[in-house]
């Protein structure tokens, strides 16, 4: 009995390091994640690329900036990824100030994504019809780490030029004491880590089929004639 006992008391304490262990690396991680949305910066200059893609969702400032950088000669092309069935391409166009010339030839709006992940097939079904290989992704500060995350999956051949958005939510004092800003970031980083675990399954994946691949085929024998 005292041997059982401590085998249960072992196992407790095991258990018990394991979750504390877990809850300081989940704390760390959303500390560094906050850190690294608070301090990204679009980069200066601001490099020319093939398309540019803002994703609808947070603030309104995501689309202007997506347009105000096609307008400046960014790009040649503006996906607005995500748009509401609900809202016509006339309203929408008169909301942002597209000038008729940019409209006719080079903004596009995407309704079929409804989250992140569809923000990137969408993104990616787009890109490979203009044959993009540079993309600058204009999003808000908080939602660009997820944002480049999911699209690196479903655009691997593609180089993402990420231009964050400042919003509120990044400034460490609001959400040291706001709770509804620390929220906001808290479900932003499980989010980030959740899409981080599928890219970590996904590259074991593409390793065992890369293995495969790199796998002589065993020659069959012909047969005697």
């Amino acid at each position: 009995m005292a041997k059982q006992s401590r085998s249960i008391r072992w196992i407790n304490g095991a258990v018990g390091a394991l979750v504390v262990t877990l809850v300081l690396g989940l704390a760390l991680g959303f500390l560094g994640f906050a850190h690294a949305v608070r301090t990204n910066a679009a980069p200066d200059p601001m490099p020319r690329a093939d398309a540019i893609v803002a994703l609808t969702g947070g603030s309104q400032a995501r689309l202007e900036t997506g347009v105000r950088l096609l307008e400046e000669g960014r790009a040649r092309r503006l996906l607005i990824s995500g748009v509401n069935r609900e809202v016509t391409d006339d309203e929408l166009m008169s909301l942002l100030d597209v000038s008729p010339q940019a409209r006719a030839c080079c903004v596009a709006l995407g309704r079929a994504a409804e989250d992140t992940l569809g923000n990137a097939a969408e993104t990616a079904e787009w890109a490979a019809r203009y044959n993009v290989r540079t993309l600058i992704v204009v999003t808000d500060d908080y939602h660009m780490p997820r944002s480049v995350a999911e699209l690196s999956l479903a655009l691997p051949d593609v180089e993402l030029i990420a231009y964050p958005v400042p919003t509120r939510f990044a400034r460490d004092e609001l959400w040291k004491r706001d709770m509804s800003a620390a929220a906001r970031m808290g479900a932003e980083y499980l989010k980030y880590l959740t899409i981080r675990v599928r890219e970590g399954f996904a590259g074991l994946g593409r390793g065992d089929d890369r293995a495969m691949a790199d796998t002589p085929e065993k020659s069959t024998p012909k047969s005697a004639e």
